[in-house]
């Protein structure tokens, strides 16, 4: 199973990080924090680069407001060192579900498990 596992992460980026970036971070990454999903985040020693790896699949969206405006340069400081302030009305944030057996799906969708029963249509059959 461990040799399966390597290979995996050296042909593959969407599991977490692929070998060469484990070496990258190992060599050149300082670790700066980490969110409530389990990613790290890291920098480079002279603080010019960020990155993050994963905890599981690599999706942009699992990557809070906080950490995503660190990893682009907006904020100087990481959450884990000067939180953003938080207002009454804000929501947690959730990745998006798009895709996903998680996604919202109105009522009507012929996605739903259980789809309502239309009346206001007749489908149209051939004699």
């Amino acid at each position: 199973m461990g040799i399966f596992n390597t290979l995996v992460r050296a042909v593959t980026w969407w599991n977490g990080q692929t070998l060469n970036t484990q070496i990258h971070t190992w060599l050149k990454g300082e670790l700066v924090g980490e969110d409530e999903q389990g990613n790290r985040f890291y920098q480079s020693r002279d603080g010019r680069r960020r990155w993050v790896i994963y905890n599981g699949e690599a999706e942009a969206s699992r990557v809070s407001p906080d950490w995503h405006g660190w990893l682009h340069h907006t904020y100087d400081s990481p959450p884990t060192r000067s939180p953003l302030p938080r207002r009454p009305w804000q929501r947690p944030h959730h990745e998006n579900l798009t895709g996903t057996e998680r996604a919202y799906r109105p009522e009507g969708s012929i996605l739903r498990p259980q789809p309502l029963e239309r009346r206001d249509y007749e489908a149209w059959q051939p004699e």
